[in-house]
């Protein structure tokens, strides 16, 4: 039976980092072969040539050593660090958000085929959009979907009837689309969705990475998309990211007053 190696190459994007012993840091990376947590040695020292590398939100290329508990990085290299991240607050923020939101959602160990270079992309895609939370909302559909918590956006979660094109409303608990006839019934923990919110949502959730440019939405209905994705996700984790805390402050969830968006 053939040994696995002591030492392997792989490169990752470091979600969050912290301070481990008198020196050493403890790195959350997704890697292309999944959540790792990896034991950095001496990183905090300030003569370290391995601390400036490893930031939130770097893509890096690394060498790891199987430890007694978790690996320990050996190498690493900075392939990306997307300055814009540094410049402007709330570029920096949603990616913060989608950095946290990976690293509640995946476990130790686990890997999802294409859910690294989702990631990556969608990074690269805040730092150059011009409605930064835009790619952040179909990252969140599709690690929905991948991690097991697809939201039903064409068939009534109570009855299974296709959805028509009309306002509905969403269950958070029932993780899907309510139908007005089903809703009648029992209306508690139902959120009401317009029609042209659902439309988007349904884009997301079915397009390909292409979704994350064209088409974009005005502020109200992306403001809306928003606080359903959020309100899902925190039905799920039982509580708010800290990030869309910071982003709440921000203003992003908050539709802009202007005459046209009460029909956006």
């Amino acid at each position: 039976m053939t040994r696995p190696p002591r030492r392997w190459r792989t490169e990752g994007i470091i979600l969050r980092r912290r301070d481990f012993g008198e020196r050493d840091l403890l790195l959350v990376l997704y890697t292309r072969q999944g959540k790792y947590t990896v034991r950095a040695p001496g990183a905090r020292h300030p003569r370290s040539r391995r601390g400036p590398h490893l930031q939130p939100l770097h893509q890096v290329a690394v060498l790891l050593a199987h430890g007694r508990e978790r690996p320990v990085l050996v190498e690493v290299e900075t392939l990306r660090s997307w300055m814009v991240f540094r410049e402007d607050v709330t570029r920096f923020t949603w990616a913060m958000y989608v950095s946290e939101l990976t690293d509640r959602f995946v476990w130790e160990g686990e890997h999802y085929p294409g859910l690294y270079d989702l990631l990556r992309r969608t990074l690269d895609a805040i730092a150059r959009h011009p409605q930064p939370d835009w790619p952040v909302h179909y990252y969140e559909t599709h690690l929905l979907s991948r991690v097991g918590y697809h939201m039903e956006l064409h068939h009534c979660v109570r009855c299974n009837r296709p959805i028509q094109a009309e306002d509905q409303f969403l269950s958070f608990q029932e993780g899907g689309v309510v139908c007005p006839s089903c809703a009648s019934h029992a209306t508690e923990h139902l959120l009401a969705v317009d029609v042209r919110t659902l439309k988007y949502l349904r884009h997301l959730q079915r397009s390909g990475p292409e979704a994350m440019w064209h088409p974009i939405p005005k502020q109200g209905v992306r403001a809306r998309v928003a606080r359903i994705l959020q309100g899902y996700e925190q039905a799920i984790l039982e509580q708010r990211l800290r990030s869309s805390r910071v982003l709440k402050q921000l203003g992003e969830f908050q539709p802009k007053s202007s005459p046209k968006s009460k029909t956006e």
